[in-house]
């Protein structure tokens, strides 16, 4: 198996000056390699993407994107990455030694942490819009080319402003996905319920994703991300829970337990329940009485 390549900046084994910030186009250095620059790391340095327009194909530790601009890439150190650019790529390269990083991080605060982690930001208006975000990176890049007296305090105060606004993003995203989680199990549970009440009725998942107010594929993804199941297998698993009850604890013949269902053709619901349950109903009434009798 080969290594991964370390590198100070990508294709340079040495590093290329003693600057507290590297800055470069994303055109520059992608162009030379094809704008594809493949899967490497750096050890001590902490770089931030930020694309203005184009598309990327990002990967962050063996786990692949495709990012849409306006977005920030945040590589910290150690992180294995790679990117495929479209050629109409525009945005920065900013690079900067990682213990830098931590320190402006350690004065937002423990929160910021985050940032230690590979991730891609959005833009979100009511937090950071792309207009703040991209002058947040160019003021930046401008006070890393001015080389005016205290330059350096400068650039420190720039990165982090630019950090606070990615923390903002971070935090701002962490909690979306939290609202998604939340509305999902919601969705779960309401549908659970319109089940219990209609089963019988119906076994069509858009009536249920209609009564939600959710298209079909939504409810399947929340069925399969809160239950493990997609939604017809949801409603199929209430009504066999049903048909098992009324074949333990009631006399209706299998005929009538298939009408109750909604399963008017003996045959159909005969069917139905062996390839479910893996023997047919009359097997399965007929298997209880023995083991009650046992």
């Amino acid at each position: 198996m080969n290594a991964i390549p370390t590198y100070a900046l990508y294709g340079e084994n040495e590093s290329s000056g003693e600057s507290w910030l590297h800055w470069e186009t994303i055109t520059s250095r992608s162009r030379l390699h094809g704008f594809r620059i493949s899967a490497h790391r750096h050890d001590l340095l902490h770089q931030i993407l930020y694309l203005r327009s184009g598309h990327a194909t990002v990967m962050l530790d063996g786990e692949t994107f495709e990012v849409a601009p306006p977005a920030l890439i945040i590589v910290p150190p150690l992180t294995v990455h790679s990117f495929v650019f479209s050629t109409d790529v525009d945005g920065f390269v900013l690079t900067f030694f990682a213990q830098d990083v931590k320190t402006a991080l350690r004065e937002i605060g423990p929160a910021a942490d985050g940032l230690l982690r590979p991730c891609i930001l959005k833009p979100i208006e009511a937090i950071v819009d792309a207009q703040e975000l991209y002058q947040a990176v160019k003021r930046l890049v401008a006070e890393a080319d001015r080389g005016a007296p205290g330059q350096v305090a400068a650039l420190r105060a720039r990165l982090s402003l630019l950090l606070v606004a990615a923390h903002r993003l971070d935090l701002a995203a962490a909690q979306q996905a939290g609202d998604h989680r939340d509305a999902a199990e919601r969705h779960a549970h309401q549908f659970l319920s319109l089940v219990d009440q209609h089963f019988r009725d119906t076994r069509r998942v858009g009536f249920y994703s209609g009564k939600l107010g959710i298209t079909p594929t939504h409810l399947n993804r929340v069925c399969r991300q809160v239950l493990g199941l997609s939604a017809l297998a949801v409603i199929e698993r209430r009504v066999l829970l049903e048909a098992r009850r009324y074949l333990q604890f009631s006399g209706l013949s299998i005929k009538e337990i298939g009408i109750v269902l909604g399963y008017p053709d003996p045959a159909y619901f005969s069917r139905f329940f062996s390839q479910r349950v893996g023997q047919g109903p009359q097997a399965l009434r007929d298997s209880i009485s023995l083991h009650a009798i046992g």
